[in-house]
């Protein structure tokens, strides 16, 4: 008992460490969760190459084709960009005129004596849009430098990601085994269970999510399709893909459907489609498809699948959010085998329940 306090007390402490160091930390846990699921492709070319390849170039072709797996996610928003900035230079003075005559009507019918003119945010946005780029690469900088740690902090996130990716997957045999040999020996063969047993869940995790994002992804991009949009395609496809980063992906995609909406047709014809196509696509991906292809695949019910990302964001931040379900994953192995310690324990047995394990399971 003193021996199970102690263990208890330094995981505690760990967690405690971790949560305050969450914001330090978080390039180099992203680094491992990529590490993670990028390891068994290593192992695999490795094996196809039967030995020859280096490990070193077997690591630095996973993680370049990794990267420029996620630069290609990023370039579908290019498209996005070459198509919609001349139109928003064009149209952006008549959608500020549609939305002060749309908005100025229901102020009075609202009985507020308020007149909108929008003649000077035009002015500015229209002179903004159509400066050259010397013009307003000056004020960017100067952002820049007042938000600073804003700047440095993406620039650490780019560099060190990449690094610490290389490094943990190079080295992801040896780490792992450096932390199984602080297991004493006589919980070593729990200990690989209860590790092999982690492993399969999250195993079903990865292939879970993986088949949320592609189902989203279609789904985005045919409920864009048939309201008429030019560019549902990369959107719907932009959209599905960055679920992936909860919240962040969801809501750049519905920001770009919105605005390429507002420049090709009316804004309440606009705002019904986006409405419809992300209301829908929202309700679908947190009660249907998150909770059936990942919960169930992890055995999360719905509710917990929802309270993890919830509990773990507001203790984690962006951080918690990616790790949410994963590290769900692993407490609910723990915790079915506490539950199944206990219920095959004494003080089970001794407590006058008078229910026997078997009728437990099935309750």
């Amino acid at each position: 008992m003193t021996r199970l306090a102690a263990w208890l007390g330094m995981a505690l402490l760990a967690v405690w460490v971790f949560w305050l160091l969450a914001p330090v930390l978080a390039p180099f846990v992203i680094a491992a969760v990529m590490a993670y699921v990028l390891h068994p492709l290593v192992l695999r070319l490795e094996g196809v190459a039967g030995g020859r390849l280096p490990r070193t170039l077997a690591v630095v072709m996973v993680e370049a084709l990794a990267l420029l797996a996620l630069l290609g996610l990023f370039l579908l928003l290019v498209p996005i960009l070459v198509r919609e900035w001349p139109l928003l230079q064009q149209q952006l003075p008549l959608l500020l005129d549609r939305l002060g005559d749309a908005i100025n009507p229901l102020l009075a019918q609202l009985g507020l004596d308020i007149s909108l003119d929008l003649g000077d945010l035009k002015a500015q946005l229209v002179a903004y849009l159509s400066a050259n780029r010397e013009d307003w690469l000056a004020p960017l900088m100067s952002s820049l430098k007042l938000g600073g740690s804003v700047a440095l902090a993406l620039v650490g996130y780019a560099v060190l990601v990449p690094v610490a990716l290389f490094f943990m997957l190079y080295d992801w045999t040896r780490l792992v085994n450096q932390v199984v040999e602080l297991v004493p020996p006589a919980w070593r063969a729990s200990f690989d269970s209860f590790m092999h047993e982690s492993d399969e869940v999250l195993g079903e995790y990865l292939r879970g999510q993986l088949l949320v994002m592609l189902s989203l992804a279609v789904f985005y991009a045919v409920g864009l399709a048939l309201f008429g949009l030019d560019l549902a395609l990369p959107i719907g496809v932009f959209t599905g893909l960055a679920v992936f980063v909860p919240y962040l992906g969801f809501g750049l995609g519905l920001v770009l459907a919105l605005l390429a909406g507002l420049l090709q047709m009316t804004p309440s014809e606009a705002v019904i489609m986006v409405a419809v196509v992300y209301g829908m696509g929202q309700l679908i991906e947190s009660f249907v498809l998150t909770p059936r292809l990942v919960g169930e695949r992890i055995g999360l019910h719905p509710l917990a699948v929802i309270l993890a990302l919830m509990a773990f964001g507001q203790l984690l931040g962006f951080v918690g959010v990616l790790i949410a379900l994963p590290a769900s994953a692993v407490l609910l192995v723990a915790l079915r085998r506490l539950r199944r310690q206990y219920l095959q324990s004494d003080l089970y047995h001794k407590s006058g329940t008078g229910r026997s394990e078997q009728d437990s399971d099935q309750a």
